[in-house]
């Protein structure tokens, strides 16, 4: 497993824009395919976009498809989640998450996660 932390959340205004970030340390993370989830309060936790290791392949969620950017860099062990035009159901606390094995949108075959970082978006 890698250990996972995540940062950039905070408040914003509708329509703004947020970068998260997801820093791993301990096992090559570049051999992970990673994802973003996100959980809203009283909701289950949700997918929102995957990477494939090579960065080959991404998919999101279709309520944040042309809005959120998932992309990595592996020469710095991260994962960035850029999200545009954002509006209120966006609140959220968002994980991001890494898997050897699995690059959907199963949060079950995620082996190791963050603590999360709280993303708010007034209106």
């Amino acid at each position: 497993q890698v250990h996972l932390i995540e940062s950039g959340g905070g408040v914003v205004l509708a329509g703004g824009s947020l970068r998260l970030s997801c820093a791993a340390s301990g096992r090559i993370f570049s051999g992970y395919n990673k994802a973003w989830f996100r959980q809203a309060p009283g909701m289950e936790r949700e997918f929102v976009a995957a990477i494939t290791w090579d960065a080959s392949s991404t998919r999101y969620a279709d309520s944040v498809k042309g809005r959120f950017t998932i992309s990595s860099d592996n020469a710095k062990d991260t994962v960035y989640l850029r999200m545009n035009s954002l509006k209120p159901e966006d609140t959220a606390i968002y994980y991001c998450a890494a898997s050897a094995t699995h690059s959907g949108s199963s949060a079950a075959r995620y082996s190791s996660w963050g603590q999360g970082t709280q993303v708010t978006v007034s209106s």
